[in-house]
């Protein structure tokens, strides 16, 4: 099997505040968009011919694998669904295919164990993961002696687990023409959209009599699919990448400067720089021209990219991401990931996500810690959320900024292209294009020194 199909047309609308600019398959996890780690994967596999179909900002898609010899990139420009959109790769498939998500990680010894099984068996395979949190949030399924036992469309506690991809025969093709786009494999009262799921092709082929073996994953999948899996994601991958170095990698150029207390291990692109009193405490990955300067702490497994800048005492927390071309600097503190040119000066504190091109004012703060430890209500599409892991981060989309000692509350979202004003407290959602600030109002007295007895 050398064909495989990655489904990259969906609109990541529960994303927000990160896809109103760019493909969700293409936000950026560890520093890499997500569609390119199963690209990358399927690569070293051998796989000569990965057709990857999207729809909103294909042109992002296009511009990053334009020198990809395995990779053709083809357009739904009206996705009816995932269904349809495996569909429309079906002329530039030759045999047997691979169908993955475009949205989802999955580690290369899982799709190669995917691609064995299917080898092996000679029938339609599917591969699951364990559902982690409530079943009712995902398109599911339950395992029966190896083989899918039901399909069940966001339900409330019948799915055990959820899928990851799938190993077809070039005949499943033909079944997804008779997809109704309606979703029957719900629970009483489940009011499920008209969307033509690949899920309904392989229940109604279930109903037809045909088996689908069922794979589960020896590593954990990561199904991308609200704001705070991706920072789930980030600091799981980046403790595996991280914690794969054995010793210093050095490239070209690059430095440790001999006051750098540094008790990990380092790995530095062309040119990057560990400088003069720099303490790391773990090992870290570093791109290329990147600097890390005077003073600043970095913890372990921390991840950044080429031509950034850290220094003047900033501090890093475990498993957190830089961009490419940010700055962090002057005492700035930084637990989750920021994107590309993103800059972070003056006493500054975060926690979360920081979209591109975004400039923080001094002292910009975000709030960790509820007073009453209770878990934060988040809103995504009008629906209520609850995340006990990273669900009080604070995700600030793309091409924003904020200014003086703006402080942010936990849990709340700031859509793209918007400004918090200087002296805010926020904690509400901020929609796109909009600046919020405050008023106050001022007392004015007479002041002097009578005040002192004089």
């Amino acid at each position: 099997m050398k064909n495989a199909v990655i489904l990259c047309a969906g609109e990541g609308t529960k994303l927000w505040p990160y896809a109103q600019i760019r493909c969700k398959a293409m936000m950026p996890v560890s520093n890499k968009p997500i569609v390119a780690y199963s690209v990358d994967a399927l690569t070293s596999m051998g796989f000569d011919n990965i057709v990857i179909v999207g729809s909103r900002f294909i042109e992002e898609i296009y511009s990053y694998f334009r020198d990809s010899k395995n990779v053709m990139v083809i357009s739904d420009d009206k996705p009816k669904g995932t269904a349809f959109s495996l569909l429309r790769a079906s002329a530039f498939i030759d045999g047997d295919f691979l169908a993955l998500y475009g949205d989802t990680i999955i580690s290369e010894s899982d799709i190669k164990a995917l691609v064995e099984a299917f080898t092996e068996s000679g029938e339609n395979t599917a591969l699951v993961g364990k559902i982690p949190d409530r079943s009712g949030d995902r398109i599911g399924c339950e395992i029966d002696d190896g083989y899918i036992g039901s399909v069940w469309g966001h339900s409330r506690g019948e799915s055990t687990h959820f899928f990851g991809g799938f190993a077809f025969k070039k005949s499943f093709f033909d079944v997804l023409q008779f997809n109704s786009r309606r979703f029957a494999y719900v629970e009483v009262g489940m009011m499920p959209p008209v969307e033509g799921f690949l899920e309904i092709s392989v229940g109604d082929e279930m109903k037809r009599g045909t088996k689908i073996r069922a794979l589960e994953s020896s590593q954990r999948i990561f199904d991308i699919d609200k704001p705070w899996h991706i920072l789930e994601a980030n600091a799981e991958i980046n403790s595996l990448r991280c914690s794969a170095l054995k010793k210093n990698e050095l490239a070209e150029g690059a430095s440790i400067d001999e006051t750098a207390a540094v008790s990990g291990f380092v790995k530095l692109g062309k040119n990057s720089v560990i400088g003069k009193n720099v303490i790391i405490t773990g090992n870290i990955i570093v791109g290329d021209n990147s600097e890390i300067q005077n003073g600043a702490i970095v913890s372990g497994n921390v991840v950044i990219g080429d031509d950034s800048k850290v220094r003047n005492a900033c501090f890093i927390e475990e498993r957190s991401t830089v961009g490419n071309e940010c700055i962090i600097s002057h005492a700035a503190e930084l637990d989750g990931m920021i994107l590309d040119r993103v800059y972070l000066y003056h006493y500054m504190e975060w926690n979360g996500i920081i979209g591109e091109n975004t400039d923080l004012g001094a002292a910009t703060v975000c709030g960790s810690l509820r007073f009453d430890d209770s878990i934060t209500l988040q809103n995504v599409k009008g629906r209520r959320e609850f995340h006990t892991g990273w669900g009080d981060a604070v995700f600030l989309g793309d091409y924003c900024r904020t200014g003086v000692n703006a402080i942010l509350m936990p849990g709340v979202k700031v859509g793209p292209y918007s400004v918090v004003g200087a002296g805010v407290i926020l904690n509400k959602d901020v929609p796109d294009n909009t600046l919020i600030y405050t008023e106050q109002t001022l007392v004015e007295k007479k002041w002097g020194s009578e005040k002192y007895g004089w």
